[in-house]
């Protein structure tokens, strides 16, 4: 999850007043996307299995998400 300028190969999303931007490839594969403010920042799950031993920067469980 970044900073980003739309661009033509983008799908924007408005929700609760947050603008999303999701490049439309991606999203083809990742969908559904959710995202969770927590307390120490997002929480990110998506349909793709991102790295079967779970997320190497925090030690989470297997999860295709991390709260990193």
């Amino acid at each position: 999850m970044a900073l980003d300028e739309p661009n033509d190969l983008d799908q924007q999303f408005n929700v609760d007043g947050y603008k999303y931007i999701v490049n439309k490839d991606f999203f083809n594969r990742a969908q559904p996307i959710k995202v969770d403010f927590q307390t120490y920042g997002f929480k990110l799950d998506c349909a793709i299995e991102f790295n079967a031993g779970g997320c190497s920067g925090c030690g989470t469980s297997k999860s295709s998400s991390c709260g990193c």
